[in-house]
C-alpha cells in the first residue's frame, strides 16, 4: 500500500495529471496494489471559488480521462480526488481507477466548515445523494455512494476523505464492520501547531478500534499557501501501529510505502466480532455495496518485506522497556497481593534455584511483601541442590536470599531422590526422563509440605514460554498455588531481572542479579560436566526461546499458520538463524505446544501480563487431545 503527496499546480489539471501518473508508473513498478492521491488530487485542494467555474470542472473530468486511459496497461490501483458536478451540485470525491476502467466514486461525507477549509461553501455532503446512486463520468457509469466497499482476492476496502475522520462516528467505523480491511484517507489538512501529533494519534486510534489498516494522504508543496500552508502529511498505519510516516515540509513529492497484514486484521476482526448484529453501527453496514475489483496475478516468489517484523515481539524498545517492565512488577505483585491477603498466608514459600525465574518470582514476593507492610522474613526461600544443581547457582540462590533478608532454608533432594529409585527400582545412572522428574516432583513436594508446615502459600515460578512448550514436570514445578510468572515470557524475564538490578536492589543483589542474567537457562537435573559447569542446557534441548517466543506470539495473538510464521522468521532472523534451523524449531513448538496441552489444561492461578496468555479458564481454551496433524504436515512441507 502507498501514500503519495505530489507537487500539485493550483488549478492546472493538465499539470496534476502529469504529476500523478509519473507516480502511478514508478508505483506499478514497485508492485504497490493500492495507491492513494490526496483531496482534491487533480485540480489542488485550494482552488477556492474557482471551484464554481465550470471549465475546472470539465477539466478535471477530462484529466481523469487521461488517467483512466493511462491506467490500462497497470496493475496498481489508483485513488484520485477530483470535484464531480452531479444534480446541480458539487462533491469532493475520490475517484478509484485501474485497468483502464473508473471502479467507483466515493463523495466526501461531512464536508468541513471548520475556520482552515470551509468545504461546505463549494461541496455538498454525502447525504444529498440517494442510495445506491451511479453516475456516468468519463463515458462509463459506476457507482457513486460513501458506502462502497471494493473487495478484491486477498482484501477489501473502502473510503472516507479528510474530516470524515474527526467526527463523532466516522465512515470508516461502518465500513470496516461491514467487510473493509483497509480504509483510504485522501485529505487535506492544513498545518498548525500540534497538527502532526493530533493526526497521528487520530490515525492509531482509528486504525485500532476498528482493526483495520489505514492510509492516509494529504496535500503537500504546490497548495495555495495565501492563508494556511500544507506540510504534506501521510501515514500508513495497521491496527494501532504506524508503520510509515512522510518527512513533513518537503519541497518534492513524496510516496511512501508499506505492507498491511490483512491476516492479522481479520484475525483481530474475528475475534473481536466486530461484524456481530449487536453491534450499534450494524444497520448502517447493510447499506454498503461491494465493488468487485478485477482480478490481477502477481509473481511475489521474491518479495521481500519492508516494513520491519519484531524479533522479540514481547520486548519493547528504548523508554517503552522501562516503563513496560515497571507496569509488570505491580501487576504481578497485585496478583499474589490478593491471593496472600485473601488466604491469609503466613509465609510465602519459594524455591530459589539461581535461575531466572524463581529469582523474577522471589522479587515480585517481595514488592508484594512491602506493598502489604509485610516483614520480608515472612518470605521463605527454600534452595534445594540435587544431583545436576552446579556452584555457580547455588551461590547465587544463597547470596540473592541473604541479601534480599528473607528466611533461607536448604533442602537437598539427593537422598530423597535415590531412595526412591531404590524404592521404584530404577538405575541411577539412567538419566532418563523418570530420572529428571523425580527430582522436580521431590522439590514440589517439598514446598508444598513446607507450605502446610508453616502456614504459607507456595509461588510458582514458570512461565508463559514454557507452559507454551509444556517444560515442566507434570504435578512437579507445573504446580504450585499461585504462579506470578504465567503471564511472562522468557525473553521478557531477562529483561525484567535485569531492569530490577539496575533500579529496585543495593550493588551487592545488583551484581548477583546480574550474574543470574548471564547464566544459561537449565533445570539443572543432570549432573554437572567435570569442571562444574552446567551440562543440560535448555535452549539446546527445545530450542531458542527467541524464536519460541516469536512463534507463540504469532500463534496466539494472530492464529497464523505454520507457513507463514516461517516465512516472518525468516525474513526477521536472516542472518541468525538458516531456514532449516527455524523449520525444525518450529516443528518442535508445534508438536509440544499439542502435545502438552494437558498439562496447561489444569494450571494454577496466575495473573495474565500481555495480550498472550494460555491460561484455561479465560484466554486459551484448548481440548488437550486436539491433533496436530495439519500444523506438523505443514511444517513438514516447509522442507521442499
Amino acid at each position: 500500500m502507498a501514500a503519495a503527496i505530489p507537487h500539485v499546480e493550483v488549478a492546472d489539471c493538465k499539470a496534476n495529471a502529469e504529476q500523478i501518473q509519473q507516480i502511478m508508473l514508478t508505483a506499478n513498478a514497485q508492485g504497490v496494489e493500492v495507491l492513494c492521491f490526496p483531496e482534491l488530487s487533480l485540480t489542488g485542494y485550494t482552488c477556492q471559488d474557482i471551484f464554481f467555474q465550470h471549465l475546472l470542472i470539465e477539466e478535471a473530468e477530462s484529466a481523469m480521462l487521461r488517467l483512466v486511459e493511462f491506467s490500462r496497461n497497470l496493475n496498481v490501483i489508483t485513488l484520485v480526488g477530483l470535484p464531480v458536478a452531479f444534480d446541480g451540485q458539487l462533491f469532493d470525491c475520490a475517484a478509484v481507477i485501474q485497468g483502464g476502467k473508473l471502479l467507483g466514486l466515493v463523495p466526501k461525507t461531512y464536508t468541513s466548515n471548520h475556520k482552515t477549509g470551509d468545504g461546505t461553501r463549494w461541496f455538498s455532503p454525502a447525504a444529498h445523494l440517494r442510495a445506491n446512486q451511479s453516475l456516468t463520468l468519463c463515458g462509463q457509469e459506476v457507482p457513486f455512494s460513501p458506502q462502497l466497499i471494493f473487495k478484491g482476492e486477498q482484501f477489501s476496502f473502502g473510503i472516507e476523505l479528510g474530516h470524515d475522520l474527526g467526527t463523532p462516528i466516522p465512515p470508516s467505523t461502518a465500513l470496516t464492520a461491514a467487510g473493509a480491511d483497509i480504509i483510504f484517507n485522501l485529505s487535506a489538512t492544513a498545518e498548525t501547531i500540534g497538527q502532526g501529533f493530533y493526526l497521528r494519534q487520530s490515525i492509531r486510534c482509528q486504525s485500532l478500534r476498528c482493526h483495520c489498516g489505514y492510509v492516509y494522504a494529504s496535500c503537500g508543496y504546490g497548495e495555495s499557501t495565501q492563508d494556511t500552508v500544507f506540510a504534506g502529511h501521510a501515514y500508513i498505519a495497521e491496527n494501532g501501529n504506524l508503520l510509515a510516516v512522510s518527512k513533513l515540509f518537503s519541497m518534492k513529492e513524496q510516496v511512501i510505502v508499506s505492507e498491511i497484514d490483512v491476516e492479522l486484521l481479520q484475525g483481530e476482526r474475528r475475534a473481536h466480532r466486530l461484524s456481530d448484529e449487536a453491534c450499534p453501527w450494524a444497520t448502517h453496514t447493510q447499506a454498503c455495496t461491494t465493488v468487485s475489483l478485477p482480478y490481477i496475478e502477481q509473481d511475489d516468489s521474491d518479495f521481500r518485506l519492508t516494513r520491519p517484523i519484531k524479533a522479540h515481539p514481547f520486548v519493547p524498545e528504548g523508554a517503552a522497556l522501562e516503563k513496560r517492565c515497571e507496569e509488570i512488577l505491580f501487576i504481578q505483585s497485585e496478583g499474589l497481593a490478593k491471593r496472600l491477603a485473601h488466604t491469609h498466608a503466613k509465609t510465602a514459600v519459594i524455591g530459589i534455584s539461581g535461575g531466572l525465574d524463581s529469582t523474577l518470582a522471589l522479587l515480585v514476593t517481595i514488592h508484594a511483601f512491602d506493598r502489604l507492610g509485610l516483614d520480608h522474613k515472612g518470605i521463605v526461600g527454600i534452595t534445594m541442590p540435587g544431583f545436576g544443581t552446579t556452584d555457580r547457582t547455588y551461590n547465587n540462590a544463597v547470596r540473592l536470599m541473604k541479601n534480599l533478608g528473607i528466611s533461607v532454608r536448604e533442602i537437598s533432594i539427593a537422598e530423597a531422590c535415590s531412595l526412591h529409585f531404590k524404592d521404584i527400582g530404577h538405575d541411577p545412572d539412567n538419566h532418563d526422563t523418570t530420572y529428571e522428574n523425580a527430582q522436580a516432583r521431590e522439590r514440589t513436594q517439598v514446598l508444598m509440605d513446607a507450605a502446610n508446615q508453616m502456614g504459607g502459600l507456595v509461588v510458582g515460578t514458570g512461565d508463559l514460554s514454557e507452559l507454551a512448550l509444556g517444560w515442566a514436570t507434570y504435578n512437579g514445578d507445573h504446580m504450585s498455588m499461585y504462579g506470578v510468572n504465567a503471564g511472562v515470557p522468557k525473553t521478557l524475564i531477562r529483561h525484567l531481572v535485569a531492569w530490577m538490578a539496575n533500579n529496585l536492589v543495593d550493588s551487592f543483589t545488583k551484581e548477583v542479579l546480574l550474574d543470574i542474567v548471564a547464566t544459561p537457562i537449565s533445570p539443572e537435573l543432570i549432573p554437572a560436566n567435570s569442571d562444574g559447569t552446567i551440562q543440560q542446557k535448555t535452549e539446546d534441548l527445545v530450542g531458542p526461546y527467541e524464536l519460541h517466543d516469536f512463534f507463540l506470539f504469532h500463534v496466539l495473538r494472530h492464529g497464523f499458520r505454520p507457513r507463514k510464521i516461517y516465512w516472518l522468521a525468516c525474513q526477521t532472523f536472516e542472518g541468525s538463524f538458516t531456514p532449516d534451523t527455524i523449520r525444525q524449531w518450529l516443528t518442535t513448538f508445534y508438536r509440544r505446544f499439542f502435545q502438552q496441552q494437558f498439562k496447561r489444561s489444569c494450571l494454577p492461578d496466575g495473573p495474565k501480563v500481555g495480550s498472550c496468555s494460555l491460561s484455561p479458564r479465560s484466554d486459551w481454551h484448548m481440548p488437550s487431545d486436539a491433533s496436530a496433524e495439519l500444523w506438523l504436515r505443514e511444517c513438514k512441507a516447509l522442507e521442499e
